[in-house]
């Protein structure tokens, strides 16, 4: 496993769209997930240590972020030959298990991680209301073990973009596991 940390945010940068099929076997643009006041992108995976020890948080934000008016999707990028764990099938029982509020879609053809320049999951994309990316940093300040007191970055920066139309200034990149890329 390789440890990576995200890119730091480029402000203003326009969300790519994408067609995914997503573990309920619909497809999914850009648009069929684009919330009315801001939209998170994000890319995961099954098998990584960092969004298991995540999982229940990300999904506790984007529940509380949804009545706010965003709109998320989750993306597997991950190379499914070389990391079964990842698979398609496997995907649908962690959506499952975990109860995503989300669509969860697989990304085979690893376009749209290229697209979006994705390194690591979870790596976090959050969009305001013209698609214009305002937050490119972690979950929380708590890592994989979960802490009572951790500062919820991601919510707090989704709710600001919400709020306001722009991200903080001030944002830790996201930490987690290289994008497992095909070699063909």
């Amino acid at each position: 496993m390789a440890v990576m940390n995200s890119q730091v945010c480029n402000f203003g940068w326009k969300a790519v769209d994408f067609e995914l099929k997503g573990v309920d076997d619909k497809l999914y643009r850009l648009a069929d997930v684009r919330g009315s006041k801001a939209t998170l992108v994000m890319f995961i995976c099954n098998h990584c240590p960092y969004v298991k020890g995540q999982i229940e948080r990300i999904v506790q934000d984007a529940r509380a972020l949804a009545p706010l008016g965003v709109g998320t999707i989750a993306i597997m990028p991950n190379d499914t030959k070389a990391y079964p764990e990842d698979s398609f099938d496997n995907m649908r029982a962690f959506a499952g298990r975990h109860d995503f509020p989300f669509p969860y879609a697989i990304d085979e053809t690893q376009e749209t991680a290229r697209a979006y320049g994705t390194v690591c999951t979870p790596d976090f994309f959050g969009f305001n209301a013209d698609l214009e990316l305002q937050y490119r940093g972690g979950l929380d300040d708590a890592g994989i073990e979960p802490k009572p007191d951790a500062r919820r970055m991601l919510y707090e920066a989704m709710v600001r973009i919400v709020e306001t139309g722009r991200g903080p200034t001030d944002q830790v990149p996201s930490m987690g596991c290289s994008i497992k890329w095909r070699k063909d």
